[in-house]
C-alpha cells in the first residue's frame, strides 16, 4: 500500500524479548526528526501461543498491545523489530500489528525471513530491493554502517517501500540499527533481567 505522506512528528520503535514463559514488549515513542526520547512503555505477559515459525505475531502481539496501550504520546510511524510483507504469508509482525493499531508501520530485522536479493553496495545508505520469485518488490536490504551486515527492511501497514527505506535512514544515528528499535532493544533486555522495577511501579524509566 501506498504511504500517504504526512507531518511526522513522532516515531515509535517496539521490540520484545522472551524469559521463563514471559514475553516483554517495549514501545519507545521519539521525537522526529531529533530523535529524542518522549516516553517508554513496558509490558510483560504470559506466553500463550507455542513458537511457530511464521506465526510468531500470534505469540509476540498480545504483550505489544498491552505496551501500546500505556502510550501517551501517538507516533505517526511505528518500527518493529520483525518482518513486514517480507513474510512467506505477506504479514509479518510489523504488518498483522499495523492492522490492530491502525497506523504505518515499518519492519526492520537484521536476517532474511522470505526473498531474494542482490548483496548492496558496502557504503552506508546503499541498499537493493528485496523481491518475491515473481519478481514483486517486498522490501529492501540497506546498508546502514559501511562493511557491516545490512538490515532487511519491508513495509507493514499504510506503508510503501520506498518510504520504508527513506525513514529507516532517517532514524540511524551511528548505529546498524536504526534508533526506534535499537533503544527499544535495550529496554527490552532491561526488562527481561528484572532491571525495570522502578519502571513497573511508577510506569516511567530513566532515559537512556
Amino acid at each position: 500500500m501506498k504511504f500517504e505522506p504526512v507531518e511526522i512528528k513522532k516515531i515509535a520503535g517496539v521490540d520484545l524479548s522472551f524469559k521463563d514463559g514471559f514475553s516483554f514488549a517495549i514501545v519507545v515513542v521519539l521525537s522526529f526528526p531529533e530523535l529524542e526520547v518522549l516516553e517508554v512503555k513496558f509490558s510483560k505477559e504470559k506466553i500463550r501461543y507455542p513458537y511457530i515459525p511464521g506465526l510468531l505475531s500470534f505469540r509476540e502481539g498480545p504483550a505489544f498491545l498491552s505496551a501500546w496501550e500505556k502510550i501517551k504520546f501517538e507516533p505517526d510511524v511505528v518500527f518493529f523489530d520483525g518482518q513486514g510483507i517480507a513474510h512467506p504469508r505477506g504479514l509479518g509482525l510489523a504488518s498483522h500489528m499495523g492492522l490492530f493499531i491502525d497506523k504505518p508501520t515499518i519492519g526492520v530485522a537484521k536476517s532474511k525471513l522470505f526473498g531474494v536479493y542482490e548483496e548492496p553496495p558496502q557504503e552506508a545508505g546503499k541498499f537493493t530491493y528485496l523481491f518475491t520469485k515473481n519478481n514483486y518488490r517486498i522490501g529492501a536490504v540497506i546498508r546502514t554502517i559501511p562493511n557491516q551486515n545490512p538490515l532487511f527492511v519491508s513495509p507493514g501497514h499504510f506503508m510503501d517501500v520506498d518510504n520504508a527505506i527513506e525513514l529507516t535512514l532517517k532514524c540511524i544515528k551511528g548505529h546498524r540499527i536504526p534508533e526506534p528499535t535499537r533503544l527499544a532493544h535495550i529496554y527490552s533486555q532491561m526488562a527481561k533481567r528484572n532491571e525495570l522495577k522502578e519502571f513497573e511501579k511508577h510506569d516511567q524509566i530513566r532515559l537512556i
